[in-house]
């Protein structure tokens, strides 16, 4: 079983106008509302894909119970910890001529909503996988991606995590089966700008040599990097399409990967899945699709034969 965590769920509401003047009242061309959080983006396309996975995380209020139902409707198991207290964030994402966004603040978290927490991965056995992905409210520990790994050490998961900083880094020790920073992120960790895949490889093999087993880079527009742990370099740019919403795409090329890997155990393919299942959501309204993620796959195998 694939578990996805995501501490700080919200409802994201998407509005669309042609303009938003400050001051003045604004009135909407089209507007969505669609569960948010870097875990459940990521246990959507999973299922999408045809992937089993439950979702773990804290909801509050009215708020979360319709995130619980938005994420079950999309056919996902749910197992989040209800906290009685405060209500879980409403994100509002506003596109007009340029994009704005305002993220709530989330319910508060107690030391005893934490435990539950724990007693919920405790069941985790050496088949399961276990994706922490995002950043984590202020009520929570700094390191809780460190003690949530520590506690499972034991267990020989595999570990996906997504996320920057020493939150990363913090974790390697652990042996991650993932890690899926971007290039600016990697950059960050290093302290140093990053202009080229040769800067790119380099310093992604740091991380490795600081116990991440797969190492995948996502680059935007230009694709991304994946170092794997029998040594493989892979690089590709994106397939050609039309970003629509480039919200999400990471995610997506995390549970594309993983789709990948399940399949056919192969890190090539695992690569090219992710790819293209991060294009299908740039290129999409949402999330990733299974039809768009094959039909990108069929388009991408087709260029590349081309440039060869």
């Amino acid at each position: 079983m694939i578990y996805t965590v995501t501490f700080n769920p919200a409802l994201d509401y998407v509005v669309r106008m042609k303009e938003l003047t400050l001051g003045q009242v604004n009135r909407t061309q089209h507007e969505e509302i669609y569960p948010g959080g870097k875990g459940i983006n990521v246990s959507v396309v999973l299922k999408n894909l045809g992937f089993g996975s439950r979702a773990l995380g804290f909801t509050a209020g009215f708020t979360g119970k319709q995130i619980q139902r938005m994420v079950e409707a999309f056919g996902c198991e749910t197992d989040f910890i209800d906290i009685p207290n405060g209500l879980s964030r409403i994100n509002v994402k506003m596109k007009a001529e340029k994009e704005t966004e305002i993220n709530g603040q989330g319910p508060e978290i107690t030391q005893n909503d934490i435990c539950i927490l724990y007693e919920k991965l405790e069941q985790l056995r050496g088949d399961d996988i276990l994706v922490l992905a995002g950043s984590i409210p202020n009520t929570l520990p700094a390191d809780i991606y460190e003690i949530i790994l520590k506690r499972l050490s034991d267990k020989k998961i595999r570990s996906v995590v997504d996320a920057t900083g020493d939150l990363l880094l913090n974790v390697l020790k652990y042996r991650p089966f993932l890690i899926k920073p971007n290039n600016h992120e990697l950059g960050e960790i290093f302290d140093t700008e990053l202009y080229s895949k040769d800067e790119i490889v380099f310093y992604a093999k740091k991380l490795q040599q600081l116990g991440a087993r797969n190492v995948l880079i996502s680059m935007a527009g230009e694709g991304a990097v994946l170092l794997d742990e029998t040594g493989g370099v892979h690089h590709s740019l994106p397939p050609e399409g039309k970003v629509v919403n480039s919200v999400g795409a990471g995610d997506s090329m995390v549970a594309g990967f993983l789709a990948g890997y399940l399949e056919k155990q192969d890190y090539e393919y695992a690569f090219q899945m992710g790819l293209c299942t991060g294009s299908a959501s740039a290129f999409s309204e949402w999330l990733a699709v299974r039809e768009d993620v094959l039909k990108l796959m069929k388009k991408y195998e087709k260029e590349r034969e081309e440039k060869s």
